[in-house]
């Protein structure tokens, strides 16, 4: 109990997300194992996640536990339609198809963001603060391995042009989560959500690995 539920959440989520993160898709697109199209077809799939996330925020801007989390410059559903554009060309959404993992996903945000507030703390927890740390990562290799201009287009996602310093962002993102109003019962409700959220993102790059085999 006198832990903050920061800390808890991070560090009981660890194990899952250390297995979302060094998926084998994942580690070949890092490693720049596989052409820009694998990108692209990841990059698709987020934008279906983020429709779901950023898609519930406004219903729940005035609710007690999750309406502190619903910051604007966080919103990333337009950057990546941006990118899309620019990866797939203008009439991307015709051929844009989300994976059955990635539609479960959605489906579970969305849930979430009309059944139960503090479910979508986890998912937002989970997603943004992944953004702002380890998919700068993702941002810096794509920019190498596929030509990007530094933070332009095919890489916007990756760009939080609204939030000048990422880190005092990130400490005041986690001051929320310890002030979150939930009591503890919750808040290990809160914990499994975002568990299951890792193995969300997981199942999604298991199914793109499927379609984008491992390199030799």
């Amino acid at each position: 109990m006198d832990t903050p539920f920061s800390t808890l959440i991070r560090t009981a989520s660890h194990e899952r997300h250390v297995e979302a993160e060094t998926s084998s898709f994942m580690g070949d697109l890092l490693g720049g194992r596989l052409a820009v199209d694998a990108y692209a077809r990841y990059t698709e799939q987020l934008w279906f996640v983020y429709r779901a996330l950023e898609g519930g925020a406004e219903a729940l801007r005035e609710d007690p536990v999750a309406g502190p989390f619903i910051r604007p410059e966080l919103f990333r559903t337009a950057a990546l339609e941006r990118d899309l554009a620019h990866l797939r060309g203008p009439g991307w959404r015709a051929g844009a198809s989300p994976l059955p993992a990635t539609a479960a996903y959605a489906a579970r945000v969305a849930e979430c963001a009309r059944d139960w507030p503090a479910g979508y703390v986890a998912h937002h927890y989970t997603r943004y603060l992944g953004d702002l740390s380890g998919g700068q990562i993702i941002r810096d290799r794509a920019e190498r391995t596929w030509g990007f201009d530094r933070k332009g287009d095919g890489v916007r996602f990756y760009v939080f042009e609204e939030i000048p310093n990422p880190a005092a962002f990130k400490r005041g993102y986690r001051e929320l989560l310890d002030g979150v109003d939930a009591d503890d019962l919750e808040k290990q409700r809160i914990v499994d959500e975002c568990k299951r959220a890792f193995d969300f993102n997981t199942a999604v790059f298991r199914e793109l690995g499927g379609e984008y085999p491992l390199s030799a």
